[in-house]
């Protein structure tokens, strides 16, 4: 069996390893010349999060190397980069195949339909954290599930990712788990991103809590006049559950900023912002912290470029 995994981050990378790891052929799609080039010398270096490690071999390969065909998909890159993978993908996937996202943030599943069509695109929510350490080494920080929708080609892929070792389980509803963890990500992300702490720290000032709290209540909001039910029923005690079962690490967005790159700020608060004007509801702390972050994209990037 082989698959494509589009994506060579901290995600991509973690089901890369497990992937490979059971016997399968994994070839990762990319464009980080860093990142491949460690992939291809060294394969995947994973760090579990018992401590042990070990590494998997891959095939990596950027846009211009890549040949063949694949018929089993996973999409596991930022979403500012979605629709680049969707151009790819419309030349490398099979007319009767699947590409399965699991990416963060509203609008990829629908980029990607756009141009491989609804029978070619499947929808998944995970819960499961990894960091990328350096170049092709990812440490697993936090064990979680592979939410999947029901899908009438998914069967191969979800065999795979069940002999893989990952726990997977098939939703009705995709939709309501995917602004679950939109209203989760918008709380904690942008506000670790911008104040540079890891989640726990967010708990530990009133200030930063009431953020949260007021984040998680407007993004509920949205949802609902969306006709969304979030699949918990306080949606700040969950996000401050999460909070506080991640203290230490460092989210998405935070590792995005330290490293220079683009965040996903448009696809999780921005979204939110955008859902909400269609129904004509305000997100004043939402769309703040969307400028903020788009701020220090910005300025992010511009530091990184006068060093380099």
């Amino acid at each position: 069996m082989d698959i494509l995994i589009v994506g060579t981050g901290a995600m991509a990378s973690l089901f890369a390893a497990r992937l490979a790891g059971c016997g399968i052929s994994v070839t990762m799609l990319g464009s980080w010349m860093e990142g491949l080039t460690a992939l291809k010398s060294s394969g995947v270096r994973l760090r579990e999060l018992d401590g042990t490690e070990h590494r998997c071999p891959v095939i990596a390969s950027n846009e211009e190397e890549i040949g063949g065909s694949y018929s089993q998909v996973l999409v596991l890159v930022k979403s500012w980069q979605t629709a680049r993978a969707a151009t790819q993908l419309h030349k490398l996937l099979t007319s009767t195949g699947i590409a399965l996202t699991l990416q963060n943030g509203l609008g990829n599943y629908e980029t990607l339909v756009k141009l491989l069509g609804e029978e070619r695109v499947a929808l998944g929510v995970t819960t499961l954290a990894a960091q990328l350490l350096a170049p092709g080494y990812v440490m697993h920080t936090g064990e979680g599930i592979v939410n999947l929708g029901t899908h009438p080609r998914q069967a191969v892929l979800q065999e795979m990712l069940v002999s893989a070792g990952f726990q997977v389980e098939t939703v009705a509803d995709p939709k309501s788990l995917l602004w679950g963890k939109l209203v989760i990500n918008a709380a904690i992300n942008p506000l670790t991103a911008i104040l540079g702490v890891p989640n726990g720290e967010l708990l530990t000032q009133p200030d930063t809590r009431e953020l949260l709290s007021e984040v998680a209540t407007e993004a509920e909001f949205v949802a609902y006049h969306n006709g969304v039910r979030l699949p918990y029923p306080d949606p700040i005690e969950a996000v401050e559950q999460v909070a506080r079962n991640t203290a230490a690490n460092h989210s998405s967005m935070l590792q995005d900023v330290l490293n220079g790159r683009p965040t996903e700020i448009d696809s999780i608060n921005g979204a939110i912002v955008h859902e909400a004007e269609k129904v004509g509801i305000p997100t004043p702390v939402n769309r703040v912290l969307w400028h903020l972050v788009k701020g220090l994209d910005s300025k992010v990037r511009r530091d990184v470029n006068e060093v380099s």
